[in-house]
């Protein structure tokens, strides 16, 4: 490996060695404000890597990664997405007793494997990086070892081994059809055969899995209630993005938006996830589940772009994972700060009154959820009418208007939320701490929110000319 390809690869390198690294400070020093600040310096250090990776994009490192600026956009908004859950973990897990080092060792393992996923161009990548996220998730989520957390982990663990089955045995119809697992490969002679059309199905249905949508969405609910909240953030945020990301490399490249039998798999599972995600948070009095419900609906919206197939409309999804990695961690920020030392704050009663006792978690709440909501002057705003520009610009009318109805039907749950919070104050208030990391991180993300809403312009630049 040459210096060019190290140097490429630097980010990678530095979050594997900061694993490492933490293993052995575990090892000799058992602390949790240790492990969290060599946890938070090696994505801060991996971040700042990932300028002289960006001069020399785009650069392949043998057949399974290529470091090119699309990867590198995505790693840098995982990156900073796993820096935020460690921040907000810390105030977490401070008030918790137990061992709590290894969280962020599993935390970085996990981030990781979402930058693996991003650079891959060939099955083995695909894989390797998509195992070395599942099987970390396992153990975050499970992480408290009480009933719901391990419930929560082990009902993880069997979606993605019926993901991981899908994918491994489309993965081999392919291989079957065209004698190659390299993604330069198939996208230059891609086939219409059968062993190529169900193995791209299958592929789409284990990517299904992993992104929860509908009809692949059972369990994604026990599993946001049951994991701890910043182990709940990341699922929501950075594995979808992830995800995403690999979807749209392999995907785009094969053409998958052009053929029928693709096209219309992603626009029924569309509809049925804008469709009931919405509906599935009008009955939800549980926060987590509900943010578990929304999830689904804001994939089915992205969705929406992905079947325009367009350079620009790439870019757009791309703005839209970020305004909603960003809004969801102002949420679950929200209900960390919560969280008393027994349990998270996921009843809606928890919320009650928020307002009158702490204004500026109700204010940062409030904005999350408009954003969710796409209310204007947010960045969810911004995002979902870029979504929307790109399916009518390739006119996909019904998607589109099915992302509206949905996205009005929603407005009635987040609504609701945002009552709750303006109602009188309870008896029997809830205590809550405020960490000054915690603060930092929740006031940057909020701001951030609303930035994009109001001048999104730099990003959006920034983002077509990666793509």
């Amino acid at each position: 490996m040459n210096p060019t390809e190290l140097t490429a690869l630097l980010p990678l390198i530095v979050v594997a060695a900061t694993a490492v690294l933490l293993m052995l400070v575990i090892a000799f020093y058992r602390h949790h404000g240790t492990a969290a600040g060599v946890t938070a310096a090696g994505l801060v250090v991996a971040m700042i890597t990932l300028w002289p990776a960006w001069n020399i994009a785009p650069q392949p490192v043998t057949a399974l990664l290529l470091v090119d600026r699309y990867a590198l956009s995505f790693i840098g908004l995982l990156l900073l997405t796993g820096l935020a859950v460690t921040l907000l973990a810390y105030g977490y897990w401070a008030q918790r007793g137990g061992q709590r080092e290894e969280f962020y060792l599993l935390l970085l393992l996990a981030t990781l494997g979402t930058a693996v996923l991003s650079a891959a161009t060939h099955f083995a990548s695909f894989f390797l990086g998509l195992e070395l996220l599942s099987v970390s998730l396992y153990g975050l989520i499970a992480y408290p070892r009480q009933a719901d957390s391990i419930q929560a982990g082990v009902k993880y663990l069997v979606l993605a081994a019926v993901s991981a089955a899908f994918m491994l045995f489309g993965m081999a119809l392919v291989y079957a059809d065209r004698g190659t697992m390299a993604l330069s490969a198939l996208a230059a002679a891609p086939s219409s055969g059968l062993l190529w059309l169900a193995g791209l199905a299958l592929l789409l249905v284990g990517i299904g899995f992993k992104l929860a949508i509908v009809p692949f969405h059972m369990w994604i609910g026990d599993v946001y209630a049951g994991a701890p909240a910043p182990a709940a953030a990341f699922v929501a945020t950075a594995s979808k993005t992830a995800v995403f990301a690999i979807l749209l490399r392999f995907f785009l490249a094969l053409h998958g938006p052009e053929m029928p039998t693709v096209a219309v798999m992603i626009t029924v599972a569309a509809i049925l996830s804008m469709l009931g995600g919405s509906l599935l948070v009008l009955v939800q009095h549980n926060v987590k589940r509900l943010l578990a419900y929304s999830s689904i609906a804001h994939i089915g919206y992205a969705l929406v772009a992905f079947l325009a197939g367009s350079t620009t409309a790439v870019a757009n999804i791309a703005f839209y994972l970020v305004a909603y990695s960003l809004t969801t961690l102002v949420a679950f920020g929200v209900l960390i700060f919560l969280s008393p030392t027994v349990r998270d704050a996921d009843a809606l009663d928890d919320y009650q009154g928020l307002f009158w006792r702490q204004p500026g978690l109700a204010v940062a709440m409030t904005a999350a959820l408009f954003s969710l909501a796409g209310i204007p002057l947010t960045a969810g705003f911004v995002g979902k009418f870029l979504l929307l520009t790109a399916g009518l610009g390739a006119a996909e009318w019904l998607l589109a208007i099915t992302l509206v109805v949905s996205s009005g039907i929603s407005l009635f749950a987040y609504l609701r939320w945002i009552v709750v919070m303006f109602r009188d104050v309870p008896e029997g208030e809830m205590v809550v701490g405020k960490p000054v990391l915690g603060t930092a991180v929740l006031i940057a993300l909020l701001l951030l929110v609303l930035w994009f809403g109001i001048y999104p312009a730099p990003l959006l630049s920034l983002l077509q000319n990666s793509f």
